[in-house]
């Protein structure tokens, strides 16, 4: 498997070079943004089910610690709110507004990249592709006839092969895309759910919430 893969890289020619470049870079983000969105999800009805266990026994600093314990975006955003528990409903909801501009850019980065290198695959692809039927037919424009036919299939080889290479990473790319952009959407939907349940706990029972140490 990876000596044909091998040889048909070498068929491909110089056109095979920014088409592995852009293969290398697609997939470094694909594992960068799948191990980050893996470490930034949580299990938002258990984090909500000590929230709430701690926030209506009035322990205001076992709430944060269970955030500080779990450090996540959502836990941070959380967390930022119940430091001001003690102020008012605008300033709770200040500050996890403030979290949350600092926390939600990092969900969302790069991943759009990904549409970028699959577009460039597939041009690139479609570089080579030129670039090896031109070498084809201007081959077989100046050779003898004995060595046209070798000619001329050494270059459709070169061109194909540049033509499903770049498709290639197109789709591992549109794939990855697809993919995190679901997972994405799915972490700033639970966030975003989270913290209205936890400004609405906190403004609720805030009379019973007392500072402890």
């Amino acid at each position: 498997m990876l000596t044909a893969i091998s040889t048909a890289f070498h068929k491909g020619g110089w056109g095979m070079w920014p088409i592995l470049f852009t293969s290398v870079v697609t997939i470094a983000l694909i594992v960068e943004r799948a191990v980050y969105l893996f470490r930034a999800s949580v299990d938002k009805d258990k984090l909500l089910a000590l929230l709430k266990s701690q926030v209506m026994s009035g322990n205001v600093q076992g709430a944060i610690k269970v955030c500080s314990g779990n450090p996540t975006p959502m836990t941070r955003i959380v967390q930022a709110g119940l430091m001001k528990f003690n102020k008012s409903d605008d300033e709770v909801q200040a500050a996890m507004d403030e979290a949350a501009l600092r926390e939600l850019p990092k969900i969302n980065a790069r991943t759009p990249y990904l549409a970028m290198t699959s577009n460039f695959a597939v041009m690139a692809g479609l570089l080579g592709t030129i670039a090896g039927m031109i070498k084809s037919f201007g081959s077989v424009a100046g050779t003898d006839s004995a060595d046209k036919s070798s000619k001329l299939a050494e270059g459709i080889s070169e061109a194909l092969n540049c033509t499903a290479f770049g498709i290639g990473t197109s789709l591992v790319g549109l794939l990855g895309f697809s993919l995190l952009s679901g997972k994405t959407t799915a972490v700033v939907d639970d966030i975003n759910e989270v913290t209205v349940q936890v400004v609405n706990l906190v403004t609720s029972h805030r009379a019973q919430m007392q500072p402890t140490g």
